[in-house]
């Protein structure tokens, strides 16, 4: 589940998209075949983190500045940390043509990763053509001072819960939220990503950050559009897929919408 709350920060978009124990006598035959299943579900082919490796945008270009730690389980995830800041130095380029706005990206003190890296993965993603640049809308550059009119933090889930819970969100330890001007990523989620995303979890990466970011740019949650059809990235997928392919992005590489009906 990903949260998110509204503020009068929140700018609004010049166009709308709206469109946008299981039983141990079980036969070893049909543990099988629901372990086939599990594993179908669970590859997202190294393309879109949540996105589409068979639609008409494949490929993933973001995640290769992350701090990924092979074989990192959910134990070794620190579940609270200090609750303090440090913000990527220096600006970055802008990207895209429409209204720009100005973004900082902070990672919580002693929680094992790299500004700087985390900096570079989150340009990456908002630079993507196939993100919130894509139909000329918006522009993002990053800053490392000043008032910025966002902030994407990265956090322990108990800072994670507090930041939230500050805004009236049940984070629970597990998910993201979107708290006014704050982007917040649960930690246990950017290395974990979730059950769908275990393959990829740079490229779910991107979902998180285009979900989040797609809140405080003033979309809401969609739902599927169809069995077969790739999620929007406003869609809470994980929740379930509910028969849509995996998707990450708001946008294919031509600008076309990924959406789906508008939920509550």
């Amino acid at each position: 589940m990903i949260v998110t709350a509204h503020s009068r920060n929140t700018p609004q978009p010049r166009s709308h998209r709206r469109a946008r124990k299981r039983s141990s006598r079980l036969l070893p035959a049909a543990v099988a075949s629901l372990a086939v299943l599990a594993g179908c579900l669970a590859v997202g082919m190294a393309t879109d983190a949540e996105g589409d490796s068979s639609g008409p945008d494949p490929g993933n270009e973001v995640g290769a500045a992350g701090d990924d730690v092979p074989g990192r389980s959910e134990s070794s995830v620190p579940r609270s940390g200090s609750g303090t800041f440090t913000t990527a130095e220096g600006d970055g380029g802008k990207v895209g043509r429409g209204r720009l706005l100005r973004y900082k990206v902070e990672v919580e003190k002693g929680i094992g990763l790299s500004a700087p890296k985390v900096a570079a993965e989150v340009g990456a993603i908002l630079a993507d053509k196939r993100g919130w640049t894509g139909d000329g809308q918006w522009a993002f550059r990053r800053v490392s001072g000043g008032t910025p009119d966002f902030v994407v933090r990265v956090a322990t889930p108990d800072t994670v819960d507090k930041i939230c819970g500050g805004a009236g969100l049940d984070t629970g330890g597990e998910v993201n939220c979107r708290a006014g001007v704050d982007v917040v990523v649960n930690l246990k989620r950017w290395l974990l990503a979730t059950r769908y995303y275990d393959k990829d979890v740079p490229g779910y990466r991107a979902l998180i950050i285009n979900h989040e970011v797609g809140h405080f740019l003033g979309h809401g949650h969609e739902s599927c559009p169809g069995g077969g059809e790739p999620a929007p990235v406003m869609m809470q997928q994980i929740k379930g897929l509910k028969g849509c392919k995996p998707n990450v992005w708001p946008f294919t590489r031509n600008g076309r919408p990924i959406t789906g009906p508008p939920t509550q």
